[in-house]
């Protein structure tokens, strides 16, 4: 099976595209939800978007762009908390933004506050308006001296977005470096951005007048990639994730390693497979690039019931990740949940009563049981674990995998499972 552009990268070059004065194009772009959002919230705002019918690039072309009602960007963007990103490059491309009321997974509040006090701190005027927020910018965007509380991919990506045709130099301290910035700086670059990346998690953006287009590969999706590599070890499978990064994968390669899995690299991809052993129980804690990634977690927290002993996962990421194990409970797997951070280092979610540290111990057959999906990851680790369960399992909500995943049910039947649309066997 195939992985394709990274969800966490490919609909924010697509606002980046909103940046430039010529058509940009886009390669390697995945058949998921969040482009379609994205897509649309474009084309509401004049920018032309062309599918290749064959290899499915996107031209996108931003030359006629312009305002667009707020009952028309909410009725497009839906659940999708993506319309928050395309504030500053509408700000620089036609002068003002308009975003709804955000929705987006069940994981943690994940508050939009990081990005209007960075819009602020750029000069814009942020105005609550019914249904959403008005923002503006009378006397243009201008470069700042912005540090992060926390290094928050969201708000990293946009002091990007913002920063590249300010006025001035900005300075970010404290931002994400995950993968999927990195690609998404080398698009701005290829624009006509100027951007350095420092190696204490500081980022400095020299402002230029005007940009260009850019032409750009995706890089691959690493949390599609290992997801499927946990549903190999999950189901006692075998699966080669064609596109699969070695690169950008090499924390969760190590963590599988550890586990017991095995996996055979190559120039094209990774075969992932169970080797027929006991699985081996782990003591893992989330983080920040380059940690162990908090879209790994679940999916390998299935895997990890099945281990031969006491696993210890700390979640410092997202406070409310571990609501999904209550479906895994149901079906046999015995996971207990606790508030106090089971890890080496505090984290910002203790003595604050959220849920999240969980002891797994295994190995505990699965059965299979009814199950609503609450967010991404949360159900495509619901999926293997009624995969690998005895009976049948009754799964709903299953249209919230699409976000981030790729024709996933083509995939399970093409890799052997046993369902129909609303069950899995």
């Amino acid at each position: 099976m195939t992985v394709r552009g990274a969800k966490n990268l490919v609909p924010k070059a697509m606002v980046a595209a909103l940046l430039g004065s010529e058509p940009s194009v886009l390669r390697n772009v995945p058949e998921i939800k969040d482009v379609e959002v994205v897509t649309s919230l474009l084309k509401l705002h004049g920018v032309t978007v062309v599918k290749d019918p064959e290899s499915g690039d996107l031209t996108l072309d931003p030359k006629d762009a312009k305002t667009a009602s707020s009952t028309a960007i909410d009725a497009h963007a839906g659940d999708s908390r993506i319309p928050i990103l395309l504030c500053g490059p509408l700000i620089h491309a036609i002068g003002e933004a308009f975003i709804p009321d955000l929705g987006g997974c069940k994981i943690g509040d994940r508050p939009i506050d990081y990005h209007l006090n960075v819009l602020r701190q750029f000069g814009a005027v942020v105005e609550k308006r019914p249904g959403g927020i008005h923002i503006s910018a009378p006397h243009g965007l201008h470069g700042a001296k912005i540090s992060l509380p926390y290094p928050s991919v969201g708000a990293t990506e946009q002091v990007l977005l913002s920063a590249t045709r300010a006025e001035g130099i900005t300075e970010l301290i404290g931002a994400a470096t995950e993968p999927e910035i990195i690609d998404l700086i080398a698009v701005l670059q290829k624009m006509g951005a100027i951007i350095s990346v420092q190696t204490d998690r500081t980022i400095r953006i020299e402002g230029v007048k005007d940009l260009r287009g850019y032409n750009h590969r995706a890089l691959p999706d690493r949390n599609e990639s290992a997801s499927w590599a946990s549903a190999a070890l999950v189901t006692r499978g075998d699966i080669f994730v064609e596109g699969a990064s070695q690169r950008d994968m090499m924390t969760f390669l190590n963590t599988y390693r550890k586990v017991g899995g095995g996996m055979d690299i190559g120039d094209d991809g990774i075969r992932f497979y169970h080797q027929g052993g006991k699985l081996s129980p782990l003591v893992l804690e989330t983080d920040v690039h380059p940690g162990f990634m908090t879209d790994w977690q679940q999916p390998l927290v299935v895997a990890l019931t099945q281990a031969d002993g006491v696993s210890i996962v700390h979640e410092t990421v997202y406070e409310n990740r571990f609501g999904f194990t209550e479906a895994l409970a149901r079906m046999g797997a015995n996971i207990q949940v606790h508030r106090e951070c089971l890890g080496s280092v505090p984290c910002r979610f203790g003595q604050r009563n959220f849920l999240h540290s969980a002891v797994i111990s295994g190995p505990t057959p699965l059965r299979g049981t009814d199950i609503d999906i609450p967010d991404l990851r949360g159900g495509f680790s619901h999926l293997i674990a009624a995969l690998a369960a005895t009976g049948t399992s009754k799964v709903t909500g299953i249209d919230i995998i699409n976000r981030g995943y790729e024709r996933f049910t083509e995939k399970l039947a093409a890799l052997g499972a046993d369902f129909d649309i609303t069950t899995i066997k």
